[in-house]
């Protein structure tokens, strides 16, 4: 669920690693061309996580509610169909 590069909000990134954690959820981590590090998570649940390295983030349920939150904290909810 890795792959080599990524589009993040604040420019390309490059991928630096990935494992599993105790809760078995996959993760992803790259760094940004700005130095910062941004990760991912494809959780067991379905639902999706991830953090850029200007601190905005993405969280999917996998079940029709999706939020994004912008750097300044802005927050954007999307309820879809299940």
């Amino acid at each position: 669920m890795c792959d080599n590069g990524s589009s993040t909000s604040n420019g390309t990134s490059a991928f630096t690693g990935s494992g599993v954690n105790t809760q078995g959820n996959q993760w992803c981590r790259y760094q940004g061309s700005d130095g910062g590090n941004a990760y991912h998570y494809h959780n067991q649940n379905g639902s999706y996580y991830q953090k850029d390295a200007d601190g905005s983030t993405y969280y999917d349920t996998g079940r029709g509610y999706s939020q994004k939150t912008s750097p300044s904290g802005q927050t954007t909810k999307s309820y879809g169909k299940n």
